[in-house]
């Protein structure tokens, strides 16, 4: 009810302002086999409804399961529809994330690390450039994930990589390689998904440990929309740069409507900004102000 009195509240507000939002397109949900792969631990993935929606498992006996995208891609939109472990998810991280092959590696992530019955998911982001990480930011979300599916979508293109929760964005990280910040660019990327125990650090920094009483822990997918343009691992351009939909203008940057929601997101639900963190980064990154993270 909360997701859905906050989206008529913003439309009525894009509607007397006369800005629309230039929202990626809508996703196409299509069976698991056509994109995707398992990758570890089969016999813990469960195929439903003729395999539009599968469902990972975790228990004592692995450490946990997941699978990978057919195929790698240089810039795209990516989008899947989750439903969170329900119940005590304590030390389990739930992932869905783009990554290169190689040491330098390039990764854009979502992570969603679970919590004691009662508290509150958290959703964890990063992104990845030549090898550099340590760009965490941290949300609570204005739903409970684990009641219904909801989107998770990555837009990335040669000007921006946007992080999208049901259409809105809670993140952007720009193509600040004039700043000398390196960008996502020129290696292809799979796309990735698991379920997994990660009770060393991924609830209240490790002191909470997962619950095996309370095994098996369930995540459940639907969707499997990919939109990329699909490159081999060794490509370093995109064949079709500048004519795919998410290279035109309109998807260069947030537009106003957009920016306000991410500020909502800001303000209102964000715990843990990288940009804002003066003990581990005195100086701030350079994307930080780009970014609007400051």
């Amino acid at each position: 009810m909360a997701s859905f009195l906050w989206t008529l509240c913003l439309t009525v507000l894009f509607l007397a302002s006369g800005v629309i939002s230039a929202a990626p397109k809508k996703p196409v949900d299509v069976p698991f086999g056509r994109n995707y792969v398992p990758t570890w631990a089969f016999d813990h993935i469960k195929y439903n409804n003729g395999g539009s929606e599968i469902q990972l498992v975790l228990d004592k006996y692995t450490a946990g399961t997941g699978f990978q995208s057919k195929g790698s891609y240089l810039f795209g939109h990516f989008s899947m529809h989750i439903k969170m472990v329900a119940g005590d998810s304590a030390g389990t991280v739930t992932a869905f994330y783009l990554s290169s092959q190689n040491s330098e590696h390039d990764e854009i992530d979502f992570e969603f690390l679970g919590n004691r019955t009662g508290q509150p998911y958290i959703l964890q982001t990063n992104v990845f450039s030549g090898g550099k990480g340590n760009r965490e930011q941290r949300i609570y979300l204005w739903f409970d994930p684990t009641k219904d599916y909801h989107t998770y979508s990555i837009l990335w293109n040669m000007y921006q990589i946007v992080f999208f929760v049901d259409d809105v964005p809670i993140r952007v990280f720009k193509n600040s390689k004039d700043l000398g910040v390196r960008y996502p660019f020129n290696q292809p990327m799979k796309l990735y998904s698991s379920l997994w125990n990660a009770d060393d650090w991924a609830t209240r920094g490790g002191l909470e440990k997962t619950d095996w009483s309370k095994a098996p822990f369930v995540a459940s997918y639907r969707g499997f929309h990919i939109d990329g343009c699909e490159a081999s691992v060794n490509a370093k351009y995109c064949e079709t740069q500048g004519k795919r939909w998410w290279d035109q203008k309109e998807f260069q940057d947030l537009d106003p409507a957009q920016y306000r929601r991410l500020s909502w997101v800001r303000q209102k639900y964000t715990i843990y900004n990288y940009c804002t963190d003066r003990v581990r980064f005195p100086t701030p990154a350079p994307e930080c102000k780009r970014d609007r993270d400051i």
